[in-house]
């Protein structure tokens, strides 16, 4: 068959746009991204033929399969224009702080919370009692003080910026002690180094990568030195022949010669995970307690907030670090300061099973087993005979800089098709209208419900429909 016999078969644009699914897109998404669809769909056959008619092959086009293939493109390519590109997925992957996939998932009181104040105006900045301007911060400052014991606070974008700040506000132009033990990369191939160079300060590393002693610290101390810090290494673990100085023996030293101590947490922790069975981490009311003069962390990790960088400590230098002029750069926004505020309420009021993060941490493996063997159940009737369907046990992780080398006692569905490999399964499920993120293992697609909700174990079926 010619090449123009061939190309005449193909759907016109007008004859798609007639048909009812595109009609239905056309109301959902509007005119122009569906035309634009439908155009490309055509457009991505036609190319397909000539390439074939290219290297030679016959060709037996049928109109209607043509039709057909066009369409399915044409819906495809319509959802893609037409959805917004954040989006939501599901993750299936274990991994609770998925950073790629937007870390901590919000309570449902913060979402509340911040559907109010986004759907109109709101004191931001307003002090309702006595009609004067007011802070922003002090939407979250109490709460954070009456859950921390800490003198003062104040929120910033993220944590990084959080460090940035105080060190500009505190240290520019001078000297701040660290352990090299502590020179940690945040992730992104951000560095502490590189943070803290940004500040102006000067970096002065003491001890070594595994060992570091309080006289350390004493020996590097002259006029020039403007800060003792500590940052705490969330995201990894030194075992073995390995040491640090704790924070009250480094407050001690900061006394001694009138030096502020400022600790760096990574991924704060407000609560004692031990009570549910994790491995211990060092809370915020424990720095406080300790004598730390500033002490920063972030909002979106084991709090389960709202990405933030989250300051608090003497009132002293919390107003310095306010009055920098780096605080307007970095500072929060009402959206993200409404979800805040939600979060620590929750924990002001100790319904720590609100917070979903929490929740998916301390999933029982009974709670866990009973939601796989559902989800399993519902994939078998819309694979059929396709494949197998299972329930294995596997591990899942913290993720997000937490917690490193925890493993999780997880159970997961496994997916084996005949005709479609893991990866492709993968790719397809990425590409679904709701895309659901899972991990491969031993030739085998899995899905970690440890990271689902109740919505989600009813999406993931259809959606593996849906590739199929």
């Amino acid at each position: 068959m010619e090449k123009k016999e061939v190309l005449r078969k193909l759907p016109k644009v007008s004859e798609l746009l007639e048909e009812d699914s595109i009609k239905v897109l056309q109301q959902q998404y509007g005119r122009q991204p569906v035309l634009s669809a439908v155009r490309e769909g055509i457009e991505e056959i036609r190319r397909l033929l000539e390439r074939s008619l290219e290297m030679g092959f016959e060709i037996s086009a049928n109109e209607d399969d043509l039709k057909k293939e066009a369409l399915e493109r044409a819906v495809e390519l319509a959802y893609r224009y037409g959805s917004y590109s954040l989006k939501k997925v599901v993750n299936a992957t274990g991994v609770v702080l998925h950073t790629n996939l937007g870390r901590a998932p919000l309570p449902e009181e913060a979402l509340k919370n911040i559907v109010d104040v986004a759907c109109g105006y709101s004191n931001l900045e307003f002090d309702l009692d006595d009609g004067k301007r007011g802070e922003r911060y002090d939407h979250v400052r109490g709460l954070l003080c009456d859950i921390t014991g800490a003198e003062d606070a104040m929120v910033v974008n993220n944590n990084a910026g959080a460090v940035l700040l105080v060190l500009s506000a505190i240290a520019s132009g001078r000297e701040v002690i660290i352990s090299r033990g502590q020179l940690v990369e945040i992730g992104g191939s951000f560095r502490v180094p590189d943070v803290m160079a940004q500040s102006g300060a000067t970096l002065v590393e003491v001890g070594t990568t595994n060992k570091t002693r309080i006289a350390d610290y004493e020996r590097a101390i002259n006029d020039n030195t403007a800060l003792l810090l500590k940052v705490h290494t969330s995201n990894f673990r030194l075992v073995g022949f390995w040491s640090e100085v704790k924070i009250e023996e480094l407050k001690s030293l900061g006394v001694k010669y009138g030096i502020p101590v400022m600790e760096d947490l990574g991924s704060g922790v407000l609560i004692d995970l031990t009570k549910f069975g994790l491995p211990a981490e060092p809370t915020v009311q424990n720095s406080v307690k300790a004598g730390a003069d500033i002490i920063t962390f972030s909002g979106d990790k084991l709090l389960g907030g709202p990405q933030a960088g989250i300051i608090l400590g003497k009132r002293e230098y919390i107003e310095k670090i306010k009055r920098h002029p780096l605080t307007r750069a970095l500072r929060i926004d009402k959206l993200t300061l409404s979800a805040l505020e939600a979060v620590l309420k929750i924990y002001r009021n100790e319904d720590y099973e609100k917070i979903p993060v929490i929740r998916m941490l301390i999933k029982s493996r009974e709670e866990m087993e009973k939601s796989a063997k559902k989800l399993a159940k519902e994939l078998q009737k819309v694979i059929l005979d396709k494949g197998t369907v299972e329930v294995l046990d596997d591990v899942s992780e913290v993720g997000g800089g937490s917690l490193p080398g925890v493993e999780l006692p997880t159970k997961v569905v496994a997916i084996e098709l005949q005709n479609l490999g893991p990866d492709d399964l993968a790719k397809g499920l990425r590409m679904a209208r709701i895309p659901v993120i899972g991990r491969i293992k031993n030739d085998k697609f899995l899905l970690d419900v440890r990271t689902m909700s109740e919505e989600d174990l009813k999406i993931i079926p259809e959606m593996v429909g849906s590739v199929l």
